[in-house]
Order: C-alpha cells, then sequence, then structure tokens
C-alpha cells in the first residue's frame, strides 16, 4: 500500500475509536451529507469495476458538488491519480483505502483540535464572522463550555452596531451566569473590548470572549475596525488574542470559503468554528478551508443547545463522514 509520512490512516482506522459520545456527535453532524452529497459516492464504487478516465471524472464532480471546492477538488485527484499509476492500482476496493489516506494527509500537518491558552494570565479569544453565522451564539456556547470547566469567563459585546446583537449576548450571559461588559449602541467596538479587559484583569478572570461585528458589506470600515480591536487587545495583553476564531455557517457552502477568504486579509484566524453542520446536506467545507487558508477547524455546532460546541477531530469527521461509503465500520 502507500507509503508516506503521514500514510496508514486507513489501518489505523479504530484504534482512536474509543470515545463514543463525541463519536456520536459527530455522526449527527455528518448525517445529511451522507445521505445527499456522498451516497452518490458510495452509488459510484459499488457499480464501477474498472478504474479509468471516466471514474475519475465522475469522481471528481462528487467531490466539487460536495462543497469540497475546484482548488482541492482538483488537488486531490492529481494526487490520487498519481498514486494509481505508481502503484498500478486496479482494484476498487484498493483504491478505497488510498482515497481514506489522501483525504487525511491532506489535512494533517494543521493544530487539529488544541486550543491556545495564555498560561500566564487572561486568555483573550475574538470571534469575527458575518451576521448570520451563528457567531453570538458560538460565544455563548464557548463561555458555558469553560465555565463547566471551572473557567472564570468574561463576556464583551463588541458588536455595537447591529441591532439586538448586545441584547443577545446579555441574555445569554443572563442564562448560563457568566458577566458582560457592554456598550451603548453605535459606540467603538475596541473601547468595549478595552473596557473588558480592564475588568478581567483586575477580577481576575481566566478568559474573555470577544464579539465583533459582520458587516461585510461595509468591508473597508469593517477591517479597520478590526485592525483597531487587535492593537488593542495586542497592547494590552501580551501575545493576546491567542485565538481568533472565524464564525462559518456550514449550509452557505462555498460562500463560507468566500467569507474565510475576506476576513483572513486582516483577522489573523487560528481556527474555524463551523456551525449549523447537522444541516448540511454536503460537508466538504471542512476540507476546502483548509486547503485554501491553511486554516483548521477547531469547534463545530451540530444543534441549538447550549452544550452543542464540540472540539474537531479530523480522524472523527473523516471515519463518520466515509463510514459505510469508503469502509464498513465491523467493529461496533
Amino acid at each position: 500500500m502507500k507509503k508516506g509520512k503521514n500514510m496508514g490512516f486507513f489501518k489505523n482506522l479504530f484504534k482512536s475509536k474509543a470515545n463514543k459520545e463525541k463519536d456520536k456527535k459527530m455522526a449527527l453532524g455528518v448525517k445529511k451529507a451522507k445521505a445527499y452529497s456522498f451516497s452518490r459516492l458510495k452509488d459510484l464504487l459499488s457499480s464501477k469495476k474498472k478504474i479509468d478516465d471516466a471514474f475519475f471524472s465522475e469522481l471528481e464532480e462528487i467531490l466539487i458538488l460536495s462543497d469540497m471546492g475546484i482548488d482541492y477538488t482538483y488537488s486531490y485527484m492529481d494526487t490520487l491519480k498519481r498514486t494509481v499509476k505508481k502503484q498500478k492500482i486496479s482494484s476498487v476496493d484498493e483504491l478505497k483505502e488510498i482515497m481514506m489516506d489522501e483525504f487525511h494527509d491532506m489535512y494533517i500537518g494543521q493544530n487539529k483540535e488544541s486550543l491556545i491558552v495564555n498560561k500566564e494570565g487572561l486568555t483573550v479569544y475574538l470571534f469575527v464572522g458575518v451576521n448570520g453565522s451563528g457567531k453570538t451564539t458560538s460565544i455563548a456556547k464557548m463561555a458555558y463550555l469553560l465555565k463547566t470547566q471551572g473557567k472564570k469567563v468574561l463576556m464583551a459585546a463588541g458588536d455595537t452596531f447591529r441591532a439586538g446583537a448586545t441584547e443577545q449576548l446579555l441574555v445569554w450571559s443572563e442564562k448560563i451566569g457568566v458577566d458582560l461588559v457592554k456598550g451603548a449602541e453605535n459606540s467603538d467596538p475596541s473601547s468595549v473590548i478595552f473596557d473588558a479587559i480592564k475588568k478581567a484583569k483586575v477580577e481576575k478572570y481566566d478568559y474573555l470572549l470577544c464579539d465583533t461585528a459582520g458587516r461585510l458589506q461595509n468591508k473597508v470600515n469593517l477591517l479597520k475596525e478590526l485592525e483597531k480591536i487587535y492593537r488593542v487587545i495586542g497592547r494590552e495583553v501580551e501575545g493576546a488574542p491567542q485565538e481568533s476564531f472565524l464564525v462559518i455557517d456550514a449550509t452557505t457552502g462555498q460562500n463560507g470559503l468566500s467569507q474565510a477568504k475576506v476576513f483572513s486579509e486582516t483577522a489573523k484566524i487560528t481556527g474555524v468554528i463551523l456551525t449549523k453542520l447537522d444541516g448540511s446536506s454536503k460537508g466538504g467545507i471542512v476540507l476546502a478551508i483548509n486547503n485554501s487558508l491553511s486554516i483548521p477547524v477547531k469547534l463545530y455546532g451540530n444543534g441549538e443547545g447550549i452544550e452543542d460546541l464540540n472540539l474537531f477531530d479530523i480522524d472523527d469527521y473523516l471515519f463518520n463522514l466515509f463510514n459505510g461509503i469508503l469502509f464498513e465500520d465491523n467493529h461496533g
């Protein structure tokens, strides 16, 4: 089989499946993608006996339509074809193993799931993304997750321009018992975050979670706003923000990739939070984002509940996405 620096994922697929609860959450997240986008892949692999140009052409179309994007798909197909030619692969079953390894190999090298923490004091997480992506709700879910770990958490309502954004965070803060710093409507977002940092330092908070505006239609002002916020945070807390999360709605598909490209121009994005993964009938956006911008998905949401924010793991994702398609899980 294929030899390479990170190959053998397929053969070791079942060794990391001990966390069954985590596995169930991801299985729910990719359920629609398996039923719609990747049902065609299953049909292709079960019906074709010969690996030829027609086979590769149909496979390419399936991957593009699954939201993996043109760039990722072309790169993946080129690598797959070279491997097939080099190793003289003729069996579809053998090809399935190669396909799994390639999906995994093209993603690894990124920080898969660990979140960066300031061990010397306040940890600041910044959240960016367009309005409607689930950004504000993701902040609340993160606050709840950290609180359940015994951390002292403060939220900053830095989206001062969107009607209802501050009120939405206020409702969440009261519901989960986490403090909030807010400013007047249309006030300077960086001043709100500055006040929040000051409070967090004095009162010894462990984490500060900062909301930001998402008015992509006013791109120039938005990016200037983010630049100012970065300057304020970096000046007040050394090395901060420790994480800058781009929140993307998985159901927006390739539009989510376009958003990622715009925000990455100014925001130093360290990871993606993918919301509504369970509402997407495609699912390939995870691989497209990582391939295009070298930004890993670090967390994902697959429900409306306050507890529905989970650390993302590429092994878990690939296992559940292709279980029953590229392989059969006979290990319980």
